[in-house]
């Protein structure tokens, strides 16, 4: 379960480096930008969404628990 959480949070930061990338990139000549940085910022929400469904998931079928902060009165 720690490898797919860490799988998906590399690609959350890949998508979200490759967006920076192309946001900073000009276009070549006509200054035409392509779509690439709205398509990377997309997978990047989907990626979050889906990493935090399986988290959900994950925690509804028992596979993680959550240890909580112990407080102190």
């Amino acid at each position: 379960m720690r490898f797919l959480i860490l799988v998906a949070f590399l690609g959350i930061l890949g998508a979200l480096g490759a967006a920076g990338f192309f946001m900073l990139r000009k276009g070549r000549g006509d200054g035409k930008r392509s779509p690439n940085m709205a398509r990377a910022l997309a997978l990047r929400v989907a990626l979050s969404v889906a990493l935090f469904l399986i988290i959900l998931l994950s925690w509804k079928m028992g596979w993680i628990h959550p240890t909580g902060l112990p407080v102190r009165s």
